[in-house]
């Protein structure tokens, strides 16, 4: 059974408006009372709903069954997700306070309610987050793995950090003065910094900034001595110490002839959300590359600092780069929990989960009998990563590139990662002749630089090469092969929910799925038409495509078990997303619970539907899963009376996803895959309580934890048993 954290309990957070003060006014079917479904009460807050997410992330590091080196991943985890949680979401808002906005919240609150709250509920996040620090640092010092405060080395380990300061650190540390000749030096986004007070020979105070380089290891490795303690696992021996230690320790010699009065780290947060004046631009790539460079110097909405820095240096920031009071978060701990990261390269099995060894069928392997054209052609064919290997979807695209039947490739790229298989094979198959079109969208956030690296080297070998669209993005993971057999042409289609990265499909919950169905073929080709063309087609057979249907034909199919449970029947909709924050479609399922439809959600992040409201949600539960595996893929499932019918996509039920991108949810159209799907997965997922947390009418999250008569049910665990046989 799921044991509790070694920490101490944390108090349950409410953002909620009580259930019990909610007003009335609307018909609900079957009730007396009268309910209108505008009522702020019955949503979650978007930003908070993300918070809540994050803090699912640090109770994985707070939990004793993880291994102690999983659980810093954890933190380190939080770390980057609160990081970019203020670079996007936090920017956001102060962006729109900026400009005046008057507009509420889904759950009612003013721009300046949401970022009043947010900034408590983060101060509190990063207590918990640096208590944990204090534990996990304490129990890996007893596995012989040690991050030691510079203040505790013996002389021998000081000596030796000198030399290694003189020799690596010295060199690449470059400070910078402040003073009326040398104007506040730029500050990086996510650098950590000193702020320095020097005195010169006159005791004039002078002002500077240190990077401390992030080139470097940001955990310095100590040379073993010999008469160190023993520890429980002697073959686990490493001591660290921070790198802002070992400098702030030789400050003095950066500073000859000064004396170094103290020093303090900080670290920003710049507004990573760029706007890009899409319309305006003749060149797409161009304009996108600009408006990276020019992230480099947008607004700080968050100043993190060492929790003992003096409000004349503080102030000093605040001025000059500028800040607020309000952006200040004043930490216990070294800055940038991200960095913990370095940890995970250290060989400690033991500490670590079991490795995953992604599972291939054996009619898909490399010495497999059959080609995988000719299989694709006898069934569809369904993967479910990390589980089951991406390593198809690789060989998929190298056997279209070497085979001289096909004729051309087409498919879309949004994160593709470093060293691409997948960019490879496309490089080959325009060796070998084929033609080949591909997207790149060059607005995937925080992947821009990588994408237009991407693009230019496709470009560069022939490739008919597509940089986005104007005014959506392009998020759809979907891949065309055309392929000449005999006198016909036939369309063999990848689609999934997940990015052609094979590092994430590692660590991503994703589905692939093949076929070479005629009428998904011809969607496929029409929609990489309007793509790289102009096609003004958006009728399509079987594939579903924000922004043009995937709106009105969830409603639709919604509207259909509506109907169903009003004329007698059993509705049931299974819906798994990463996010569900779209007002339309959260009425709509209000609706659909009021009409009895049984709906179950499994939503990993956002979400800002309410379950269990009487009279509103009372026949809706919502799961998040967070575990090992980041949950990624998304599945709609709707029971149709009998007639099941599955859908899987690269859409959340978001506005950004309906409205603003070009998605594709695909139908799955064997039998056998849609119960494969329904009862290993969905249903594997649904009765999870190991990793499972449920919403609460109010909006909060409770960990399910199984009781002594219920078998522990760790779904990610028994997913990867399955497809291990």
């Amino acid at each position: 059974m799921r044991k509790s954290s070694e920490l101490p309990t944390q108090p349950k957070t409410d953002n909620s408006i009580p259930i019990d003060s909610l007003e009335v006014s609307g018909s609900i079917p079957g009730q007396d009372s009268l309910i209108s479904l505008d009522n702020p009460a019955y949503y979650s807050n978007r930003e908070l709903s993300l918070l809540a997410f994050q803090r699912r992330v640090l109770e994985e590091a707070e939990l004793s069954e993880n291994p102690l080196l999983e659980r810093m991943k954890f933190l380190a985890i939080f770390g980057s997700n609160m990081d970019e949680f203020f670079m996007v979401r936090v920017a956001t808002l102060k962006q729109a306070a900026a400009q005046g906005a008057l507009d509420l919240s889904i759950d009612g609150r003013s721009i300046t309610a949401q970022l009043t709250t947010i900034q408590s509920k983060t101060s509190e996040l990063f207590e918990r987050a640096y208590s944990t620090l204090n534990v996990l640092t304490v129990m890996l010092a007893d596995e012989g793995i040690e991050i030691v405060p510079y203040s505790k080395l013996s002389p021998d380990e000081k000596k030796s950090l000198r030399h290694f300061f003189r020799q690596t650190i010295f060199p690449t540390l470059t400070p910078l003065g402040y003073d009326p000749g040398r104007p506040f030096p730029h500050i990086s986004s996510l650098s950590v910094n000193l702020a320095i007070l020097v005195k010169d020979q006159l005791k004039t105070s002078r002002f500077a900034r240190l990077k401390i380089p992030d080139s470097l290891p940001q955990l310095v490795a100590l040379e073993q001595e010999q008469n160190q303690p023993k520890r429980r696992s002697r073959e686990i021996r490493h001591r660290f110490v921070w790198l802002e230690e070992v400098v702030l320790a030789n400050l003095a010699d950066l500073f000859p002839g000064m004396d170094v009065i103290e020093a303090y780290p900080f670290r920003i947060t710049r507004d990573a959300e760029i706007e890009i004046q899409e319309m305006e631009s003749d060149d797409l790539l161009s304009t996108i590359e600009e408006a990276v460079w020019r992230r480099r110097f947008r607004s700080v909405v968050r100043l993190e600092v060492a929790s003992g820095m003096p409000d004349h240096i503080l102030n000093i920031l605040l001025h000059n780069l500028p800040a607020s009071r309000d952006d200040v978060y004043p930490l216990s701990g070294p800055l940038g929990l991200n960095r913990l990261w370095q940890l995970q390269n250290i060989d400690a099995p033991r500490l670590k989960f079991k490795p995953q060894i992604p599972w291939t069928p054996p009619e898909l392997r490399p010495n497999a009998k059959d080609p995988l054209f000719s299989l694709i052609r006898r069934n569809d064919i369904l993967l479910h990563h990390p589980f089951e290997s991406f390593q198809p979807v690789v060989e998929f695209l190298r056997n279209a590139a070497r085979d001289p039947d096909v004729l051309a490739i087409k498919m879309t790229l949004y994160r593709v990662g470093r060293n691409s298989p997948i960019v490879k094979a496309l490089l080959k198959a325009i060796e070998e002749g084929k033609q080949v079109s591909v997207l790149v969208e060059l607005k995937a956030r925080f992947d821009e630089e990588s994408n237009i690296e991407w693009a230019r080297a496709l470009e560069s070998e022939g490739v008919h090469v597509v940089y986005g669209l104007v005014g959506v993005k392009v998020h759809s993971k979907l891949a065309l092969v055309v392929r000449r057999e005999g006198d016909a042409v036939r369309k063999y289609v990848h689609l999934g929910t997940g990015n052609y990265n094979p590092t994430t499909a590692r660590l991503y919950t994703d589905l692939s799925f093949f076929t070479c169905d005629e009428q998904i073929g011809d969607d496929t080709v029409a929609l990489f038409n309007r793509l790289t063309g102009y096609a003004e087609k958006s009728n399509f057979q079987k594939l579903i495509v924000a922004p043009f249907d995937l709106r009105s034909r969830l409603e639709t199919l919604i509207q259909r078990e509506i109907a169903i449970s009003q004329n007698g029947g059993q509705g049931h909709l299974i819906f798994k997303i990463n996010g569900l924050d779209d007002p339309g479609l959260i009425r709509l399922l209000y609706q659909a619970s009021q009409a009895g439809v049984k709906i179950d959600l499994l939503v990993r992040g956002i979400c800002c539907l309410r379950p269990g409201i009487p009279g509103v949600s009372e026949n809706i539960r919502v799961v998040s899963i967070v575990g090992r595996f980041l949950e990624h893929s998304r599945i709609f499932y709707f029971g149709n009376d009998g007639e099941e019918e599955i859908y899987a996509g690269s859409a959340d039920i978001m506005p950004r996803n309906l409205d603003r991108r070009i998605e594709v949810v695909f139908p799955i159209l064997s039998q056998i895959l849609i119960q494969r799907l329904k009862k290993e997965i969905l249903e594997t997922y649904l009765a999870d309580n190991f990793n499972a947390r449920e919403m609460q009418s109010d909006g909060t999250y409770i960990r399910r934890i199984p009781t002594d008569k219920e078998p522990l049910v760790d779904s990610q665990s028994m997913l990867a048993n399955i497809r291990m046989g």
